[in-house]
């Protein structure tokens, strides 16, 4: 398996943005629709500033952008960026059906141990 994109800048930023828990929780509620940063900061223990550094980060990644609406700044989804950390992470799909199929198969000689142990009792 040749694996591309280890080496994209723009996938690094992405997946450096995603890094962040508080970043993911913005983006979980950016996925309703979009907010300005004090909707944003609600939920979180911490200021609208510290939230705007957030923004920056997603922003910088392209995973969100900002518009203009009078004073506020409302922030809202790039689904293309995601799409492609979603299409990297596929390419070890592979990987991890033939894992799931290792395991299935151990489970299942596992139990015919065990029902075998149960008959020799």
């Amino acid at each position: 398996m040749r694996l591309s994109g280890y080496d994209n800048p723009d996938l690094n930023a992405v997946f450096a943005a995603l890094a962040d828990p508080t970043r993911r929780a913005i983006l979980a509620r950016l996925c309703e629709g979009e907010a300005n940063v004090r909707d944003l900061a609600e939920p979180f223990e911490m200021s609208q500033p510290a939230v705007s550094k957030h923004l920056k980060v997603l922003e910088a990644s392209g995973l969100i952008e900002r518009g203009q609406v009078g004073q506020s700044r409302p922030a809202y989804l790039k689904a293309a960026p995601m799409k492609e950390a979603v299409d990297w992470m596929e390419q070890f799909s592979r990987f991890w059906s033939g894992s799931f199929d290792q395991l299935d198969a151990l489970l299942e000689t596992m139990k015919s141990s065990e029902k075998d142990d149960l008959k020799d009792e």
